[in-house]
Order: C-alpha cells, then sequence, then structure tokens
C-alpha cells in the first residue's frame, strides 16, 4: 500500500525529509546540485596552473598576479553576501540556473580576454556566479538530504573540489604536449564552460525546488507535489493547515544570524570559514608553483606536481565524508587543524634538514588534514546551524568569511613569498591555523544532530553542545 503524509504545516514537510531514506535519486540530484561546486573548484585552480604563462602574457608584477587571482575572490564575496539572501528569497531552483549561465560566459570571456583590465572583469563576473552557487547547492542538500546523511552529504562538496582541483591538471597535460606555451592559460581557464554548461542541462531536467523552501515561502500544495514527485509518496494538505507566515518572500536578515540563539554558531562558522580559506588559497591554490619550487621550473612539474598534491586532498575528503555522522563537525575541525599546523610547522622549522620528499610529503599531509577537517566543516556548520528561512542567510554569510579569507590568502602567498621567501612565509602562515585552532575549541557547537528548524530551545541547543 502506498504511504501517504499527511501535512498540516511546513514542519511536517521538513520532519518528512529528515526521516525518509530517500529515493533513488538521491545520489544524482546531490551530485548535480554539487556540479557547480566543481564548476566553482575548476574556475578557481585552473588560474593558478596557467599563472606562470599568463605572466607572460601580460607582464605582470607578484602585485598583479594577486589581483588577478583575488579579483575572482572578490566577485566571490559580493555573490555570497547577495546570493545567500536572494537564495532564501526567489528559491534554490531559481538561483540555480542563474549562477551556471554566469560561469559559462565568464569563463569563455576570460578565455578570450586581450587585455588584464577585460580579464578582471570577467574573473570578477566569474566569481559573482561563484559566489551565488555555493550558499544555494549547500541549502538545497541540507533540505533535501535525511538528517543521518546530511553532514556527509554535504562534506561532499570538498571531495567534488579536490576532484576538480586535480582534474585541472589532467585537462592542461594535453594541451601542454600539444604546445600551446603561452596560450596554455586560456585553455585552461576556458574548459570551465564545458562542465558548467553540462551541469546547466542536468539540472534543468533532474532538478526540482526544495520542498522545504516551498513549504515556508509557496504554500504547503507547492511542497507536497514536490515531495510527490521526488519520493513517490501520496501526499494531502489537511484542511485548516498553517499557512506559510511569509508566502512569497523572505525576511531573513544577516541582523538574524548574529542574535542571541544564533550568535555562538555564527562566530564559528566566521572563525573556520575565513581560516580555512586563508591557509588553503594560501599553500593549495599555488600548488602549482610549490610544486615548481620544490622539483623544478619545468611548466610539467607544476602540473603533475598539483596533480599529486590534490590526491592527498581526495584522500582526507573522502575520509572525512566517511565519518561525519560518527566524529561530528567540531571534532573534525580541530583534528585537521592539528594536522595542518604540525605539518606548516615542520616544514617551517626543518626545511633545511628534509629532502625534497619529505618536504613534499609535509605539504601533502597539509593538504589531507585541510580537506578532512577545517577544509570543510565551516560550510557544513553554516548549512546545518538554521532554520530553513534563513538557511540561504547563514550559509550565505559563511561563504563570504571564505572570500575574506581568500582574498588575503590570494595577496598573502605572493606579496610574502616575494618578501620574506617561501619558508618565512609558511612560518607566518602558522598563526591562521592556530587561530581557527583555538575557535574551534573554544565555542563548542556541534550542529550534527540537531533540530535547526526549532531555534530557540534549550534542551535542543544543549543536546547540540559538546
Amino acid at each position: 500500500m502506498t504511504q501517504e503524509l499527511i501535512i498540516r504545516s511546513a514542519r511536517d514537510v521538513s520532519d518528512f525529509v529528515d526521516e525518509h531514506p530517500g529515493a533513488k535519486s538521491t545520489a544524482l540530484i546531490v551530485m548535480i546540485a554539487l556540479g557547480g561546486v566543481f564548476v566553482d573548484a575548476y574556475d578557481f585552480t585552473s588560474l593558478g596552473i596557467g599563472v606562470p604563462a599568463l605572466k607572460q602574457t601580460f607582464g605582470l608584477s607578484p602585485f598583479q598576479v594577486g589581483s588577478v587571482t583575488a579579483m575572482m575572490a572578490f566577485g566571490a564575496l559580493i555573490g555570497a553576501l547577495w546570493g545567500g539572501k536572494a537564495t532564501d528569497m526567489v528559491g534554490r531552483y531559481r538561483m540555480f540556473m542563474v549562477d551556471l549561465v554566469l560561469l559559462v560566459l565568464s569563463a569563455l570571456g576570460a578565455a578570450l580576454s586581450v587585455s588584464l583590465p577585460m580579464l578582471l572583469l570577467f574573473r570578477f563576473l566569474m566569481g559573482l556566479g561563484v559566489g551565488l552557487d555555493f550558499p544555494v547547492a549547500l541549502s538545497f542538500i541540507a533540505e533535501f538530504v535525511n538528517r543521518r546523511k546530511r553532514g556527509g552529504g554535504i562534506n561532499l562538496w570538498q571531495l567534488m573540489w579536490y576532484v576538480a582541483a586535480s582534474c585541472t591538471g589532467l585537462v592542461i597535460l594535453p594541451f601542454y604536449y600539444a604546445g600551446f606555451g603561452d596560450e596554455l592559460w586560456r585553455v585552461a581557464v576556458g574548459f570551465g564552460a564545458v562542465p558548467a554548461l553540462l551541469i546547466l542541462v542536468l539540472r534543468f531536467k533532474y532538478m526540482k525546488e526544495s520542498a522545504p523552501w516551498a513549504a515556508h515561502n509557496v504554500s504547503l500544495e507547492a511542497a507536497a507535489n514536490i515531495l510527490q514527485t521526488t519520493y513517490g509518496v501520496r501526499t494531502r494538505v489537511m484542511p485548516g493547515a498553517a499557512r506559510p507566515a511569509g508566502t512569497g518572500h523572505s525576511r531573513a536578515s544577516f541582523g538574524e544570524i548574529f542574535g542571541p540563539t544564533y550568535l555562538k554558531r555564527t562566530l564559528l562558522v566566521s572563525v573556520i570559514c575565513a581560516t580555512q580559506s586563508m591557509e588553503y588559497f594560501a599553500i593549495g591554490f599555488n600548488l602549482p608553483s610549490i610544486s615548481q619550487t620544490l622539483f623544478g621550473s619545468a611548466f610539467l612539474h607544476a602540473i603533475l606536481g598539483a596533480i599529486a598534491f590534490n590526491l592527498f586532498g581526495i584522500v582526507g575528503a573522502s575520509v572525512g565524508v566517511a565519518v561525519t555522522h560518527r566524529m561530528g563537525s567540531r571534532r573534525m575541525a580541530v583534528a585537521g587543524y592539528t594536522l595542518v599546523l604540525l605539518a606548516l610547522f615542520a616544514l617551517f622549522r626543518f626545511h633545511g634538514g628534509l629532502p625534497v620528499e619529505g618536504k613534499a610529503l609535509l605539504v601533502g599531509l597539509m593538504i589531507l588534514g585541510h580537506a578532512f577537517g577545517p577544509g570543510a566543516q565551516g560550510m557544513t556548520m553554516a548549512a546545518l546551524s538554521y532554520p530553513t528561512r534563513i538557511r540561504g542567510v547563514g550559509t550565505g554569510w559563511g561563504q563570504g568569511m571564505v572570500r575574506v579569507g581568500s582574498i588575503m590568502g590570494f595577496y598573502f602567498f605572493p606579496l610574502l613569498k616575494s618578501a620574506f621567501g617561501f619558508y618565512n612565509m609558511v612560518g607566518l602562515l602558522l598563526l591562521v591555523p592556530a587561530l581557527g585552532l583555538v575557535a574551534s575549541l573554544l565555542i563548542a557547537w556541534k550542529p550534527s544532530g540537531s533540530d535547526a528548524e526549532e531555534p530557540g530551545q534549550e534542551a535542543a541547543m544543549a543536546a547540540a553542545l559538546e
């Protein structure tokens, strides 16, 4: 006999999603939602491999290199802060489509740039699309996957990131051997339009609006139809059922996530997002040039080294997905920051006596610890810590803090490396994961297992604290 779901309020919709094991298509829908993260990661990291060729094309100084890479982060900052609120207002599905159209056009425009200002413009627009995509993708997954698998499902974004970063090198390699030389960066950047267009088609064909968002912002009938189509469950909205208070629009604001109910978790999200981003974009984004520092200046070393280091990220992110439910986001952040600190300290303090293989292993362990812990947990916490009504704002704020950290990291690496040398830059960078570790130890907010749809209940808050 076909199951029937009786809907009396928006809470019934959220409860059904929380407890339902998922449809056969759940994994496919999650991967399509995260497809934008793949494009985001590819767009961010592709220029890292192309930096040497880009310098030759436009004759860039270290500050200009930082500006080209940071311009995308500036766009992503604006996109995240505005896009988080917009996704709460207009819905997850519409934003899913808008941001990918922007990514397709900006990738092509950047690849065809004939001057530095033109490149900066399209990198900014590319960042805008990236910033829009993260809040909507993680908000959607938080409202689509059941409570038990939700943390691991959201943490998949970090695995997707490192898969994309590895693919960047694999895409570039045949063009390198084909002799593209100084034009290689155009291939690297422009190819981002291909996966963006593919994901756009898949989203149009397979994805629907988030049922909890529809229940809160459109109507219970609309949410019931989405559940019926997605899960194959019969639904019936009871006469006299509670109507959405803010039908048609959201009153969510950034001020609310800094109110008494959400302040502690917002502070933790902010610190983890900003510090993990700075440590990644100072080291992880620059893996190609770090590879050349370690293995030799040949451009082939930049490509192969970046692929090899990103494999450590794939391992760390995969383990993170597997243990999220048992270990929890906060403990994973603490463990990850600890490994990052140990690896960076050893690289800074003992590099003079280490062989190249030892230095490379320490860089790889830093990437592994980052991917396992803080790399994923800031945004995972942001997606799990707020109710449907303000989840877009919360994830948008978290992504905004990621972009603040990335802007600092983009400038941090080329300028400080140029002024003090690579290993002294690593020593200064130790302050960043140290700050993240202290915050993770002091602020005891653990979103896994908590009921974000019932803010203000002391019992739920106590159960979420470690």
